[in-house]
């Protein structure tokens, strides 16, 4: 374990959330469902809709055994309709395939519609007590800012450069601490304006703090 990973698990075990619903009873099928949630949408709205769907759809099966209309029309409202389109298909994947149980490799997870390697690292690191590497929209704003990277992150040179920062910083033990905590100091201290600076465990080795940057990066 790296400073950078050790600050981070220090940060989260004082100050970072613990009682969002995905949180609680963690299992792959949940931390899945909220992963695809979450993308490009807001805490505060996600919340209402993955608690519906785990009251009509407590288990994987029951979401496997239902209809396309009805996924669709429980989604209605959050937007980007594909993510529930697959949402549907991997969870009959999984359920006919897999015997309801998520593969535990990062290959096979990253076979299913709507997987990509950022889900999949979660649901390996936050429900399988597994080593899995993280790139969401939060922890690529805190590893661009710390590490001073200006190229814009729809450039494939920038991605590349952020997934090797990533892999180096991931811890292969408290894996799971260090995946919610990186996400956490995005989500709330290293917001995309307007950073709260003063109260970031980085801050005294953050590049971008140190040139004055913050708003600058990440560049779209």
């Amino acid at each position: 374990m790296n400073n950078f990973s050790h600050k981070i698990i220090s940060w989260y075990e004082v100050s970072g959330r613990k009682n969002l619903p995905w949180q609680k009873d963690i299992t792959p099928y949940r931390v899945w469902l909220s992963e695809i949630m979450l993308q490009q949408t807001q805490v505060e709205t996600v919340k209402p809709y993955f608690m519906r769907f785990l009251e009509k759809y407590p288990k994987i099966g029951d979401l496997a055994c239902a209809s396309t209309d009805d996924v669709l029309a429980l989604w209605s409202g959050l937007g980007y309709y594909n993510r529930a389109k697959n949402l549907h298909k991997t969870s009959i994947i999984i359920h006919e395939d897999y015997q309801g149980a998520f593969p535990t490799c990062l290959d096979r997870l990253t076979e299913l519609p709507g997987i990509g390697s950022s889900t999949a690292g979660a649901i390996l690191s936050l429900s399988m007590g597994k080593r899995g590497v993280i790139l969401d929209g939060n922890v690529k704003r805190v590893l661009s800012r710390f590490h001073l990277i200006e190229g814009y992150l729809e450039d494939k040179t920038t991605t590349d450069e952020l997934w090797r920062h990533a892999d180096r910083h991931t811890p292969a033990i408290e894996t799971n601490v260090y995946t919610q905590g990186i996400m956490d100091l995005g989500a709330t201290i290293c917001k995309r304006s307007a950073p709260a600076c003063s109260e970031c465990p980085l801050v005294n080795r953050c590049g971008a703090h140190r040139y004055h940057m913050t708003e600058q990066i990440p560049r779209r």
